[in-house]
């Protein structure tokens, strides 16, 4: 069985197409049918359907897929092996939450990069929901979410930790000095929150909604290093990751305040599609983040 035919095979189940798979590899679209068809031949059976231009895989397409990656996999590991000195190199596509990109940027960054110099990187900041759209047509190789937590057979978990989430204010604020602050009462405070519908802000909106409980934000903005400023300042009260806040709260810039559970389970996550073909330079970002 020939591993470039494996290679191609993952290549048209990954991007659903002969002429997409052939432009990426470098092969015509007559080089990329014959290959599939011989794969097909050798395996005695039909990988992909295709109809009117479109192609997808077979429930038996979707099992030899699973040895495909297998295969590729030990394949990449005997030649590591075999060239351990030689740099990996190569393009990574991530999409994440606009707080948990800064925080790759100010304190993992370098990191990776003295560990691998040659692996370039492409952050897109969106939404939950976006990032999923964007996994689901590989646009991007791994989402990082921070969110409820979630799990599905069509991902492969990297790694995953609950997060701490607190309401803060800045030290000096009345509601510091308080042992119990109902949430009612918090409500009515002038609140700076990421966007609505954004990751925890929309776990945030759901938990006081169960409550009959709603905020009316003075500012939403996506940084959280900006709200975490503007708190510090005393311009009003936020509810944040703790990653976010821990450092100002042990210089005693920001304070957590003693309130009611509003019900709110964060998770951060790091998750590619099963389907994907896991590279050299995606495995590092595993071993790098796992």
């Amino acid at each position: 069985m020939d591993l470039k035919n494996i290679q191609t095979f993952i290549y048209v189940a990954e991007l659903g197409s002969f002429t997409k798979a052939g432009e990426a590899l470098g092969y015509s679209q007559s080089t990329v049918s014959f290959q599939i068809k011989q794969l097909e031949q050798e395996l005695n059976t039909q990988l992909f359907e295709r109809i009117r231009h479109t192609v997808a895989l077979t429930e038996r397409g979707r099992e030899a897929l699973q040895y495909a990656h297998q295969i590729s996999k030990l394949a990449r590991q005997m030649g590591e092996e075999g060239d351990a000195e030689k740099p990996v190199r190569g393009h990574v596509r991530l999409a994440m939450s606009d707080s948990l990109c800064s925080r790759l940027l100010r304190e993992q960054l370098r990191e990776f990069w003295e560990k691998y110099p040659e692996i370039t990187l492409q952050v897109i900041t969106t939404g939950t929901e976006d990032m999923f759209r964007l996994l689901n047509h590989n646009q991007v190789d791994f989402v990082f979410t921070l969110d409820s937590h979630i799990y599905d057979t069509e991902y492969v978990i990297v790694q995953e930790e609950k997060v701490g989430m607190h309401f803060v204010a800045a030290t000096g604020n009345p509601l510091c000095a308080r042992r119990q602050i109902s949430l009612e009462e918090l409500s009515g405070q002038p609140f700076l929150l990421t966007e609505k519908g954004m990751s925890y802000r929309r776990l945030l909106d759901e938990g006081l909604a169960a409550r009959s409980i709603e905020v009316q934000p003075i500012l939403e903005v996506g940084s959280t290093d900006v709200i975490c400023r503007l708190v510090e300042q005393g311009n009003g009260i936020s509810f944040l990751p703790d990653y976010t806040t821990e450092q100002a709260a042990r210089e005693g810039r920001l304070v957590y305040l003693h309130t009611e559970d509003p019900e709110v389970e964060v998770w951060r996550q790091i998750l590619y599609h099963r389907d994907k073909w896991v590279s050299p330079q995606m495995q590092k970002v595993i071993s790098f983040f796992s």
